[in-house]
Protein backbone atom coordinates (compact mmCIF):
# COMPACT_ATOMS: atom_id res chain seq x y z
CA UNK A 1 0.00 0.00 0.00
CA UNK A 2 1.12 3.78 -0.36
CA UNK A 3 1.24 5.09 3.23
CA UNK A 4 0.02 8.81 3.03
CA UNK A 5 2.64 11.14 3.33
CA UNK A 6 5.50 9.88 1.05
CA UNK A 7 7.12 11.86 -1.79
CA UNK A 8 10.23 11.04 -3.91
CA UNK A 9 12.06 12.88 -6.02
CA UNK A 10 14.27 10.45 -7.41
CA UNK A 11 13.29 7.44 -10.31
CA UNK A 12 13.11 4.32 -8.39
CA UNK A 13 14.33 1.49 -11.03
CA UNK A 14 12.03 -1.77 -10.86
CA UNK A 15 14.45 -5.08 -9.17
CA UNK A 16 13.84 -7.99 -10.68
CA UNK A 17 10.59 -10.14 -9.65
CA UNK A 18 12.18 -12.08 -6.88
CA UNK A 19 9.67 -13.95 -4.70
CA UNK A 20 8.88 -11.82 -1.91
CA UNK A 21 6.87 -13.46 1.41
CA UNK A 22 6.39 -9.96 2.28
CA UNK A 23 4.63 -8.64 -0.35
CA UNK A 24 1.26 -7.52 0.16
CA UNK A 25 0.31 -8.94 -3.08
CA UNK A 26 1.36 -11.96 -1.87
CA UNK A 27 0.08 -12.11 1.25
CA UNK A 28 -3.58 -10.66 0.06
CA UNK A 29 -3.88 -13.63 -2.94
CA UNK A 30 -2.47 -16.61 -0.45
CA UNK A 31 -4.56 -16.34 2.19
CA UNK A 32 -7.43 -15.62 0.84
CA UNK A 33 -7.39 -18.37 -1.54
CA UNK A 34 -10.39 -21.09 0.34
CA UNK A 35 -8.11 -23.81 -0.10
CA UNK A 36 -5.31 -21.83 1.44
CA UNK A 37 -7.88 -21.61 4.77
CA UNK A 38 -5.47 -24.15 6.81
CA UNK A 39 -2.31 -21.99 6.45
CA UNK A 40 -4.63 -18.56 7.25
CA UNK A 41 -5.95 -20.30 10.49
CA UNK A 42 -2.33 -21.88 11.26
CA UNK A 43 -1.01 -18.42 11.01
CA UNK A 44 -3.37 -16.54 13.22
CA UNK A 45 -3.25 -19.52 15.57
CA UNK A 46 0.71 -19.35 15.82
CA UNK A 47 0.24 -15.79 16.73
CA UNK A 48 -2.78 -16.25 19.67
CA UNK A 49 -1.16 -19.16 21.32
CA UNK A 50 2.27 -17.51 21.66
CA UNK A 51 0.52 -15.29 23.93
CA UNK A 52 -1.29 -17.87 25.99
CA UNK A 53 -4.57 -17.33 23.89
CA UNK A 54 -6.90 -20.29 22.51
CA UNK A 55 -6.69 -20.84 18.94
CA UNK A 56 -9.51 -20.31 16.35
CA UNK A 57 -11.06 -23.46 14.62
CA UNK A 58 -12.98 -21.25 11.50
CA UNK A 59 -12.05 -18.46 9.40
CA UNK A 60 -14.19 -16.64 7.20
CA UNK A 61 -12.04 -13.85 4.90
CA UNK A 62 -14.29 -10.78 4.63
CA UNK A 63 -12.21 -8.67 2.12
CA UNK A 64 -11.47 -12.19 -0.63
CA UNK A 65 -8.70 -10.70 -2.71
CA UNK A 66 -7.76 -11.64 -6.41
CA UNK A 67 -4.78 -10.11 -8.35
CA UNK A 68 -6.09 -10.79 -11.53
CA UNK A 69 -8.91 -8.53 -11.05
CA UNK A 70 -7.07 -6.09 -8.65
CA UNK A 71 -7.47 -2.85 -10.42
CA UNK A 72 -4.40 -0.59 -9.53
CA UNK A 73 -5.13 2.84 -7.50
CA UNK A 74 -3.54 5.21 -4.92
CA UNK A 75 -5.60 3.74 -2.43
CA UNK A 76 -4.02 0.61 -2.49
CA UNK A 77 -5.52 -1.19 1.33
CA UNK A 78 -4.29 -4.99 0.65
CA UNK A 79 -5.15 -6.16 4.56
CA UNK A 80 -6.64 -9.20 4.75
CA UNK A 81 -9.47 -9.41 7.51
CA UNK A 82 -11.11 -12.53 8.53
CA UNK A 83 -14.13 -13.30 11.40
CA UNK A 84 -13.95 -16.31 13.50
CA UNK A 85 -16.48 -18.68 14.81
CA UNK A 86 -16.74 -16.56 18.02
CA UNK A 87 -17.60 -13.59 15.65
CA UNK A 88 -14.21 -11.75 16.00
CA UNK A 89 -12.42 -10.07 13.39
CA UNK A 90 -8.75 -9.78 12.51
CA UNK A 91 -6.86 -7.10 10.12
CA UNK A 92 -3.83 -8.95 9.00
CA UNK A 93 -1.52 -6.53 7.27
CA UNK A 94 2.45 -6.32 5.95
CA UNK A 95 4.37 -3.21 6.34
CA UNK A 96 7.55 -2.65 4.52
CA UNK A 97 8.27 0.75 4.68
CA UNK A 98 8.87 2.77 7.83
CA UNK A 99 7.02 6.22 8.26
CA UNK A 100 6.58 8.76 10.81
CA UNK A 101 2.50 7.97 10.99
CA UNK A 102 2.93 4.16 10.70
CA UNK A 103 1.13 3.57 14.64
CA UNK A 104 -1.83 6.33 13.32
CA UNK A 105 -2.44 4.61 10.55
CA UNK A 106 -2.39 1.19 12.31
CA UNK A 107 -4.94 2.75 14.67
CA UNK A 108 -7.10 4.08 12.39
CA UNK A 109 -6.85 0.95 10.10
CA UNK A 110 -8.39 -1.12 13.80
CA UNK A 111 -10.77 1.35 13.87
CA UNK A 112 -12.05 1.41 10.70
CA UNK A 113 -12.56 -2.26 11.21
CA UNK A 114 -14.37 -2.03 14.79
CA UNK A 115 -16.79 0.94 13.79
CA UNK A 116 -17.76 -0.93 10.25
CA UNK A 117 -19.67 -3.39 12.63
CA UNK A 118 -22.21 -0.51 13.50
CA UNK A 119 -25.11 -0.76 10.99
CA UNK A 120 -27.52 2.55 11.22
CA UNK A 121 -29.66 2.21 14.88
CA UNK A 122 -27.30 -0.95 15.82
CA UNK A 123 -26.53 -1.48 19.77
CA UNK A 124 -22.47 -1.15 21.03
CA UNK A 125 -23.53 -4.70 22.90
CA UNK A 126 -23.34 -5.90 19.30
CA UNK A 127 -19.00 -4.81 18.93
CA UNK A 128 -16.58 -7.50 18.61
CA UNK A 129 -13.06 -7.48 19.78
CA UNK A 130 -11.03 -6.90 16.87
CA UNK A 131 -7.22 -8.20 17.09
CA UNK A 132 -5.18 -6.40 14.23
CA UNK A 133 -1.55 -7.88 13.57
CA UNK A 134 0.97 -6.13 11.58
CA UNK A 135 4.34 -8.29 10.04
CA UNK A 136 6.78 -5.52 9.68
CA UNK A 137 10.02 -5.66 7.83
CA UNK A 138 11.35 -2.35 9.01
CA UNK A 139 12.38 -1.39 12.74
CA UNK A 140 9.92 -0.25 14.95
CA UNK A 141 9.47 0.14 18.55
CA UNK A 142 13.11 -0.24 19.34
CA UNK A 143 13.00 -0.20 23.10
CA UNK A 144 11.13 -3.29 23.00
CA UNK A 145 12.98 -6.24 23.11
CA UNK A 146 10.60 -9.33 21.68
CA UNK A 147 10.20 -9.99 18.27
CA UNK A 148 6.15 -10.54 18.99
CA UNK A 149 4.57 -7.52 21.01
CA UNK A 150 1.14 -6.94 21.93
CA UNK A 151 -0.39 -3.61 22.75
CA UNK A 152 -3.60 -3.23 24.94
CA UNK A 153 -5.58 -0.39 26.51
CA UNK A 154 -4.33 -0.79 30.21
CA UNK A 155 -5.30 1.19 33.07
CA UNK A 156 -1.69 3.13 34.12
CA UNK A 157 -2.46 2.66 37.77
CA UNK A 158 -2.38 -1.14 37.36
CA UNK A 159 -1.64 -2.64 34.07
CA UNK A 160 -3.27 -5.52 35.50
CA UNK A 161 -6.72 -3.87 34.63
CA UNK A 162 -8.26 -4.32 31.23
CA UNK A 163 -10.34 -1.99 29.68
CA UNK A 164 -11.58 -3.99 27.36
CA UNK A 165 -10.35 -7.08 25.22
CA UNK A 166 -12.25 -5.60 22.27
CA UNK A 167 -8.43 -3.95 21.35
CA UNK A 168 -5.39 -5.91 20.43
CA UNK A 169 -2.51 -5.05 18.27
CA UNK A 170 0.08 -7.58 17.72
CA UNK A 171 3.62 -6.60 15.90
CA UNK A 172 5.38 -8.80 14.78
CA UNK A 173 9.35 -7.30 13.50
CA UNK A 174 10.37 -9.40 10.81
CA UNK A 175 13.70 -7.28 10.57
CA UNK A 176 14.72 -8.17 13.97
CA UNK A 177 14.67 -12.16 12.28
CA UNK A 178 15.59 -10.83 9.06
CA UNK A 179 19.06 -9.78 10.60
CA UNK A 180 19.58 -13.92 11.85
CA UNK A 181 19.51 -12.63 15.86
CA UNK A 182 17.65 -16.08 16.52
CA UNK A 183 18.45 -16.09 20.23
CA UNK A 184 15.40 -13.67 20.27
CA UNK A 185 12.85 -17.01 18.63
CA UNK A 186 13.96 -19.10 21.58
CA UNK A 187 11.03 -17.73 23.63
CA UNK A 188 8.69 -17.84 20.76
CA UNK A 189 6.51 -21.22 20.19
CA UNK A 190 8.00 -23.05 17.33
CA UNK A 191 4.95 -23.11 15.02
CA UNK A 192 5.29 -19.15 15.48
CA UNK A 193 8.91 -19.03 14.97
CA UNK A 194 8.01 -21.36 11.93
CA UNK A 195 5.95 -18.29 10.36
CA UNK A 196 8.21 -16.19 10.94
CA UNK A 197 11.40 -17.29 9.33
CA UNK A 198 9.39 -17.88 6.21
CA UNK A 199 8.45 -14.72 5.67
CA UNK A 200 12.31 -13.29 6.83
CA UNK A 201 13.95 -16.00 4.45
CA UNK A 202 11.54 -17.38 1.68
CA UNK A 203 12.23 -15.17 -1.05
CA UNK A 204 16.06 -15.79 -0.30
CA UNK A 205 16.50 -19.54 0.63
CA UNK A 206 16.17 -22.98 -1.19
CA UNK A 207 13.96 -25.19 -0.23
CA UNK A 208 16.12 -27.70 1.21
CA UNK A 209 17.20 -24.41 3.34
CA UNK A 210 14.14 -23.41 4.42
CA UNK A 211 12.65 -26.75 5.12
CA UNK A 212 15.82 -27.08 7.52
CA UNK A 213 14.36 -23.35 9.30
CA UNK A 214 10.96 -24.11 9.49
CA UNK A 215 12.01 -28.20 10.62
CA UNK A 216 9.87 -29.78 7.94
CA UNK A 217 6.74 -28.43 9.28
CA UNK A 218 4.48 -29.41 6.12
CA UNK A 219 2.23 -25.89 6.69
CA UNK A 220 5.50 -23.66 5.98
CA UNK A 221 5.85 -26.04 3.27
CA UNK A 222 2.33 -25.05 1.71
CA UNK A 223 2.86 -21.42 2.26
CA UNK A 224 6.64 -22.01 0.45
CA UNK A 225 5.00 -24.09 -2.61
CA UNK A 226 2.36 -21.02 -2.87
CA UNK A 227 4.70 -18.31 -2.92
CA UNK A 228 7.02 -20.03 -5.79
CA UNK A 229 3.26 -21.12 -7.73
CA UNK A 230 2.63 -16.95 -7.25
CA UNK A 231 5.88 -15.38 -8.88
CA UNK A 232 5.47 -18.12 -11.47
CA UNK A 233 2.59 -17.07 -13.00
CA UNK A 234 3.05 -14.56 -15.93
CA UNK A 235 -0.18 -12.55 -15.34
CA UNK A 236 0.57 -12.43 -12.02
CA UNK A 237 4.44 -11.04 -12.34
CA UNK A 238 2.97 -8.36 -14.94
CA UNK A 239 0.44 -7.50 -12.25
CA UNK A 240 3.14 -6.80 -9.58
CA UNK A 241 5.24 -5.18 -12.26
CA UNK A 242 1.93 -2.80 -13.04
CA UNK A 243 2.01 -2.25 -8.99
CA UNK A 244 5.42 -1.30 -8.83
CA UNK A 245 5.27 1.42 -11.86
CA UNK A 246 2.48 2.92 -10.01
CA UNK A 247 4.15 2.98 -6.99
CA UNK A 248 6.89 5.11 -8.83
CA UNK A 249 4.94 6.85 -10.83
CA UNK A 250 3.14 8.49 -7.88
CA UNK A 251 5.75 9.00 -5.78
CA UNK A 252 7.61 11.23 -8.49
CA UNK A 253 4.35 13.16 -8.57
CA UNK A 254 3.88 13.34 -5.39
CA UNK A 255 7.14 14.69 -5.12
CA UNK A 256 6.22 17.46 -8.13
CA UNK A 257 3.12 18.38 -7.09
CA UNK A 258 4.96 19.15 -3.04
CA UNK A 259 7.38 21.57 -4.41
CA UNK A 260 5.84 24.26 -3.38
CA UNK A 261 5.59 23.10 -0.04
CA UNK A 262 1.50 23.44 0.13
CA UNK A 263 0.43 19.84 0.58
CA UNK A 264 3.69 19.44 3.10
CA UNK A 265 2.27 21.91 5.69
CA UNK A 266 -1.30 20.64 5.61
CA UNK A 267 0.04 17.07 5.64
CA UNK A 268 2.56 17.85 8.92
CA UNK A 269 -0.42 20.34 10.35
CA UNK A 270 -1.19 24.45 9.98
CA UNK A 271 0.33 24.93 13.33
CA UNK A 272 4.10 23.78 12.25
CA UNK A 273 3.56 25.58 9.30
CA UNK A 274 4.92 23.89 5.77
CA UNK A 275 8.58 24.66 5.73
CA UNK A 276 8.74 21.96 8.28
CA UNK A 277 5.75 20.11 6.45
CA UNK A 278 7.98 20.22 3.84
CA UNK A 279 11.61 19.08 5.40
CA UNK A 280 9.19 16.12 6.73
CA UNK A 281 8.17 15.28 3.19
CA UNK A 282 11.28 15.24 2.19
CA UNK A 283 12.75 13.40 5.11
CA UNK A 284 10.15 10.78 4.40
CA UNK A 285 11.00 10.21 0.75
CA UNK A 286 14.64 9.95 1.92
CA UNK A 287 13.47 6.82 4.47
CA UNK A 288 11.41 5.27 2.03
CA UNK A 289 14.05 5.27 -0.33
CA UNK A 290 16.90 4.06 1.96
CA UNK A 291 14.25 0.98 2.92
CA UNK A 292 13.67 0.18 -1.01
CA UNK A 293 17.81 -0.12 -1.57
CA UNK A 294 19.09 -1.90 1.78
CA UNK A 295 15.74 -3.26 3.32
CA UNK A 296 16.69 -2.66 7.02
CA UNK A 297 16.84 1.06 7.72
CA UNK A 298 17.88 1.74 11.98
CA UNK A 299 15.33 3.42 13.86
CA UNK A 300 18.01 6.55 14.89
CA UNK A 301 18.73 6.74 11.31
CA UNK A 302 15.00 7.39 10.82
CA UNK A 303 14.99 9.60 13.76
CA UNK A 304 18.02 11.53 12.83
CA UNK A 305 16.20 12.08 9.22
CA UNK A 306 13.15 13.30 10.54
CA UNK A 307 14.51 15.84 13.06
CA UNK A 308 16.17 17.68 10.40
CA UNK A 309 14.39 21.05 9.21
CA UNK A 310 17.59 22.47 7.12
CA UNK A 311 16.55 22.23 3.24
CA UNK A 312 19.66 22.44 1.50
CA UNK A 313 21.09 20.03 4.15
CA UNK A 314 18.03 17.12 3.43
CA UNK A 315 18.97 18.02 -0.32
CA UNK A 316 22.32 17.46 0.40
CA UNK A 317 21.55 13.49 2.04
CA UNK A 318 19.10 13.12 -0.93
CA UNK A 319 21.69 13.07 -3.35
CA UNK A 320 23.59 10.70 -1.08
CA UNK A 321 21.11 7.79 -0.89
CA UNK A 322 20.78 8.18 -4.78
CA UNK A 323 24.85 7.89 -5.04
CA UNK A 324 26.13 5.59 -1.57
CA UNK A 325 27.00 2.13 -2.41
CA UNK A 326 25.73 1.18 1.35
CA UNK A 327 24.15 2.07 4.54
CA UNK A 328 27.10 2.38 5.83
CA UNK A 329 28.19 4.74 3.81
CA UNK A 330 24.99 6.54 4.01
CA UNK A 331 24.98 6.27 7.54
CA UNK A 332 28.72 8.30 7.63
CA UNK A 333 27.18 11.21 5.89
CA UNK A 334 25.09 11.74 8.70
Amino acid sequence: MIPVGYTCNMVILLEDLIPDPMSDLFTASMWSAPKNERLLRSFINATLTDVGMRPIVQTTVLNPFNIKEFVVSKRMVLDVRVKDELERFFDIEVQTSWHSAFPNRVLDYWADTYSSQLAKGSDYTQLRPVISIILTEFPVFSRLKKIHNVFEIRARENPNILMTDHLQIHFLRISEVQKRRFQQLEGIRRDLSDWLNFFAFAGKTSESDMAALTHDNPIIQEAYAELQRFYADGETREKIREVRRFVRDYEIGMGASRADGIAEGKAVGKAEGKAEGKAEGKADAIIRFLTRRFTHIPQDVCDQLLSMTDMEELDRMTDIVAECKSLEEFMSSL
